[in-house]
C-alpha cells in the first residue's frame, strides 16, 4: 500500500512539475477524444438520416378486390408472421375508394365513370415496411409463397400484384449507400484512431525523454520496473481523466450549436439531447479510451530507458 501511495504521489507531482509537458499531453489527448466524440455524434446523424430515408421506403401488396374481409385480414396476420418486418399497414377497399375520389375530385369524367361501374373497383392493398431494406427481397418472397397459401375461393392467388419490382432500383441504390458509408466509416475511425494513438504514445514519449537520466539513476540504485513506470502511468492518467473533462464541455457547447443548425432541414434531430441522454455513457468511453491510450504509451515509451 505504501508502494502505491508513493507512484501516485510521485505521479502527481510530475504532473505539477512538468506543467508544460502536461499541457501539450492534454492539448493532444482531447484532440484524440473529439476525433472519437465527433465519429460518435456522425455516426447518429447518420443513423437518423437513414432511418429517414427507410420510413420514405415501403413495399405495397395490392390485394384482388374479391378478396373477402376474411381472406384479407388472412393474408395481413401472414404477412405480421414474416420476420424482420417493422411495420405493417392495411388500407381498406372503402379507403382505397375515397382515396382516388379525393384525388380526382375536380374530375368529372373519371367520376361519372365511377358512379356507372357502381361497384368499388379498388382491392384492400398493404404497406410492409422492414427493419432493412437488404430484407425487401426475402421478404416480398416470403409474402408471395403465404399468398400461394392462401387461395381465393375461385382457387385465384389472392394478391393482385407487389410494386417491389417497381421500387427495386431505389431500394438497392439504399442498401449501396448503406454498405459504403459503413465501410467508409469504419475505415475513417480506423485511420483516425490510429493517428490520434501514435501522436500521443510520441508526446508521452516525448515527456518521458526529459527523464531519462532520472530513469536510469533510479534503476541503477534498485528501483524496480514498477515502481518506474507507476508515476508515468499515473501522469498518464491524469492527462486522461482532464482531457475527457475538456472534451465533455466542448462537445456540450458544439451540440447546442449544432442543434440549432441542423433542425433547420433535418426536422426532429436534436443533436443537444441525444448528448445529453448519452453524456454518461460517452465519458465512460472516453475516460476508458483515454486511459488504455495514456497508460499503453506510456507503458511502451519507458520501457527503452529501463534497459541499464
Amino acid at each position: 500500500m505504501t508502494i502505491v501511495k508513493r507512484i501516485f504521489k510521485a505521479g502527481l507531482v510530475g504532473f505539477y512539475r512538468n506543467m508544460t509537458v502536461s499541457l501539450s499531453s492534454i492539448f493532444v489527448l482531447t484532440i484524440t477524444l473529439s476525433i472519437i466524440m465527433s465519429l460518435t455524434i456522425a455516426q447518429y446523424i447518420f443513423n437518423y438520416t437513414l432511418d429517414k430515408v427507410k420510413d420514405k421506403v415501403d413495399v405495397r401488396v395490392y390485394l384482388r378486390p374479391e378478396a373477402t374481409d376474411d381472406e384479407v385480414t388472412a393474408m395481413l396476420n401472414s404477412i405480421k408472421s414474416i420476420p424482420n418486418i417493422r411495420s405493417v399497414l392495411l388500407e381498406s377497399k372503402l379507403d382505397a375508394l375515397a382515396k382516388f375520389k379525393d384525388a380526382h375530385k375536380n374530375d368529372k369524367t373519371t367520376m361519372l365513370a365511377l358512379e356507372e361501374i357502381e361497384v368499388n373497383p379498388f382491392g384492400a392493398s398493404i404497406a410492409v415496411q422492414s427493419a432493412d431494406p437488404r430484407h425487401y427481397e426475402e421478404i416480398v418472397k416470403s409474402i408471395q409463397k403465404k399468398a400461394d397459401d392462401n387461395l381465393l375461393s375461385n382457387n385465384k392467388n389472392v394478391i393482385d400484384k407487389i410494386n417491389y419490382y417497381e421500387l427495386k432500383s431505389s431500394i438497392d441504390k439504399i442498401n449501396t449507400m448503406i454498405s459504403w458509408l459503413n465501410k467508409i466509416g469504419t475505415w475513417i475511425a480506423i485511420v483516425f484512431i490510429t493517428m490520434s494513438c501514435m501522436i500521443v504514445y510520441n508526446t508521452i514519449r516525448i515527456a518521458i525523454y526529459a527523464f531519462r537520466e532520472e530513469i536510469g539513476i533510479m534503476k541503477l540504485v534498485g528501483a524496480s520496473n514498477t515502481f518506474i513506470r507507476g508515476p508515468f502511468i499515473v501522469e498518464a492518467a491524469i492527462y486522461a481523466i482532464v482531457a475527457v473533462i475538456i472534451t465533455i464541455i466542448i462537445f456540450y457547447i458544439l451540440s447546442l450549436w449544432l442543434t440549432t443548425k441542423t433542425s433547420i432541414f433535418l426536422e426532429g434531430l436534436s443533436i443537444i439531447e441525444y448528448y445529453k441522454a448519452n453524456i454518461l455513457h460517452s465519458a465512460i468511453l472516453l475516460l476508458i479510451s483515454g486511459i488504455l491510450m495514456t497508460s499503453i504509451s506510456s507503458f511502451f515509451a519507458v520501457r527503452k530507458y529501463l534497459k541499464v
